[in-house]
């Protein structure tokens, strides 16, 4: 792909999108194992069921998190 090229029919956008949030959850379940150990089975679920918008929300707070229950779980 070049350089800041946009993608015209649907069918490229639809695919490219979906390439890219998975390899968002791929990278995320890497740093979180690598991190935490092995992860429990309801959370590699939730990870790979997430929106792109919860995954770039849990890929920030796998920086500083001490437990995975505070990357995954909404701040109180």
């Amino acid at each position: 792909m070049m350089k800041g090229y946009e993608y015209q029919s649907d069918f490229a956008k639809k695919y490219v999108a979906q390439g890219r949030q998975e390899g968002e959850r791929a990278i995320l379940l890497r740093q979180l194992r690598v991190r935490f150990g092995e992860l429990p089975d309801a959370a590699v679920a939730r990870i790979e069921a997430a929106e792109t918008a919860a995954l770039e929300q849990w890929a920030e707070r796998v920086l500083s998190a001490k437990t995975l229950a505070e990357v995954l779980d909404e701040p109180s």
